[in-house]
């Protein structure tokens, strides 16, 4: 460390205060003049080491308060059907829920084409947020079948998880769900309930979850603090013969993909987008086994 620059000590040591819970998340970082002092250095060595601090996710710079310390991201796989409770316990995490609504409305387009009913039947709607550490992680909109969803409705939502009551209590085992994951500006309602400023940047997932014969069962919107939470996947390479060659197709959708990655009026998240797709299958993820939770 002798030899190395001003600003990379003085970042050294404030990860290491950061690491050891000196200076805990959402913790405020002394003033530059303090830090001035501290390290003995001139200003522009702490604003370097600041701003590195910043492009690393350490630190955020607030206008007119200061420099804090960041809420750790947490880091969640999708690769299988999970639940919130199953993802924060696999973390170590401690999940708990604060149940805002629930009521029977009538499903809009939307809803009604995921949950594969007629536009206007009338479903169950539950609103939720989802907290990790006490900490709020993400506003949940689930909408369930109405003779389903009343069932559900009447257990302590704060308490216990809807994937268990569907799969354990009424008999609704859940093999497979159906992703679409963007990023999107918080509207008021998601804002407030994530403690954020409307406009900020989060997640939207929609999430179709379907029992056995292929009927969907649960579809959910649910919105995730971009500041908290990164999401990883890992793909596996469709295995090519030997000597095999690229297809006029392939070619043709490569080109065109070069060219135009999303054509104007669609989304990659959209259906219609991936109608040209090999092998046609939709986004869809495992149910890793029975009895788990949400």
């Amino acid at each position: 460390m002798s030899g190395s620059p001003l600003y990379e000590r003085v970042e050294s040591v404030l990860v290491g205060d950061i690491a050891d819970g000196s200076l805990p998340p959402d913790a405020q970082l002394p003033s530059e003049d303090g830090l001035v002092a501290r390290f003995k250095v001139s200003r522009t060595t702490v604003r370097k080491a600041i701003q590195n601090l910043v492009e690393r996710g350490l630190v955020e710079v607030r206008r007119g308060k200061g420099t804090f310390v960041t809420q750790p991201k947490i880091t969640q796989e999708l690769t299988e059907l999970t639940g919130f409770v199953e993802d924060m316990q696999a973390l170590g995490r401690t999940p708990t829920a604060r149940l805002l609504d629930r009521r029977v409305v009538a499903a809009d387009q939307v809803v009604a084409r995921h949950l594969a009913l007629a536009p206007g039947t009338l479903v169950v709607r539950l609103q939720r947020v989802r907290l990790a550490d006490g900490v709020a992680i993400s506003f949940d909109e689930t909408y369930l079948p109405r003779e389903l969803g009343e069932k559900v409705a009447e257990n302590d939502l704060e308490a216990e998880p809807i994937f268990a009551l569907l799969e354990i209590k009424y008999d609704t085992p859940l093999v497979e769900a159906e992703y679409k994951l963007e990023a999107v500006a918080a509207d008021p309602v998601a804002a407030h309930a994530l403690q954020v400023s409307a406009g900020s940047p989060i997640f939207l997932i929609e999430r179709t979850s379907y029992t056995t014969g292929n009927r969907p069962v649960d579809y959910e919107r649910l919105h995730y603090r971009g500041d908290l939470i990164r999401f990883v996947t890992r793909l596996a390479r469709r295995p090519r013969g030997p000597g095999a060659r690229v297809t006029a197709h392939e070619r043709t959708q490569s080109a065109a993909a070069a060219t135009d990655p999303c054509p104007a009026g669609a989304s990659p998240f959209d259906d219609s987008y991936y109608g040209d797709r090999v092998d046609g299958a939709p986004n869809r993820f495992p149910r890793r086994g029975l009895g788990g939770n949400r």
